[in-house]
């Protein structure tokens, strides 16, 4: 397994493997590597001659006060966790490689996908998102990049930006992983102490208690919403970022529950913001 910093390596790299026939599967990470993430490795492994982890903290998906700083990283735990997975390189380049002094070129979706649940609560962090797997996927040369649905947000309008630019490649989602207890996994679970990782586990009891009232029938989006809420609000150290129901296609606000929709709530927990998601069949 490799492990490449600069692009134009990188670049040249995935080229001399196309050029071969081979087909280049990306996973787009910020590192601190866990099963979630190991999770999509697994399946570009099933599906591709190649496959490529990027790990990269993207400082333009941050918003001012958020954890750039303090985001967890160690890149040589990450090498051994992938290199175990058969990865055959893994694209770790320094901030100056990805954005040269004098930077000032981005890619934005914009409309109502972008502009609820973490993109009105996070600005400015989704045109950080869509311009870096922008520069990834051009880098890489990826026929597929594979996407957690933990972030299903992020993965849909990655989605789109691919379709409406016409990226010959092909996004891949892939579903969320748990922890035995029901707690999606992410890399931010670490900032949590022993009674707010006890905590944290009513964002799945949220959203399980929410599907059940849907499946028994209630189509009203504000009774349901309102499971969700007095379900979270049991916990005393939780702050409530967002609960939303969209359409579970685009995200498109719903009236009434009548397709399938996209549960989806962001969670404070001390200084820790955690999300969690669940479709839901009508």
């Amino acid at each position: 397994m490799q492990i490449i910093n600069s692009v134009q390596e990188m670049q040249q790299w995935c080229l001399s493997h196309k050029k071969a026939g081979k087909t280049i599967g990306l996973v787009p990470t910020m590192g601190y590597l866990h099963n979630g993430h190991l999770a999509l490795v697994k399946a570009a492994r099933k599906e591709c001659d190649i496959v490529v982890v990027s790990v990269f903290v993207n400082p333009i998906q941050f918003g001012v006060g958020e954890d750039f700083e303090e985001y967890p990283r160690d890149l040589s735990h990450d090498a051994g966790l992938l290199e175990k997975e058969q990865v055959n390189a893994v694209f770790a380049p320094p901030v100056r490689e990805m954005y040269p002094a004098g930077y000032n070129t981005f890619v934005e979706v914009t409309g109502e996908i972008t502009q609820k649940m973490c993109g009105n609560s996070r600005p400015g962090h989704f045109k950080g998102v869509t311009t870096v797997v922008s520069k990834l996927f051009h880098i890489c040369f990826a026929d597929r990049a594979y996407f957690g649905q933990k972030d299903a947000q992020q993965a849909m309008i990655v989605d789109k930006m691919v379709r409406e630019l016409n990226f010959p490649l092909e996004i891949i989602r892939v579903p969320i992983v748990r922890e035995p207890d029901g707690l999606a996994m992410s890399s931010r679970n670490v900032y949590l102490d022993a009674d707010q990782r006890k905590q944290a586990l009513v964002l799945n009891q949220a959203l399980q208690a929410a599907q059940q009232v849907i499946q028994e029938g209630e189509r009203n989006i504000e009774v349901v919403r309102d499971v969700m809420k007095k379900k979270i609000e049991q916990s005393p150290d939780a702050r409530i970022d967002y609960i939303e129901i969209n359409d579970a296609r685009d995200l498109s606000t719903v009236e009434r529950i009548t397709e399938p929709v996209l549960l989806a709530l962001a969670v404070r927990f001390g200084n820790t913001r955690l999300i969690d998601n669940l479709l839901v069949e009508v």
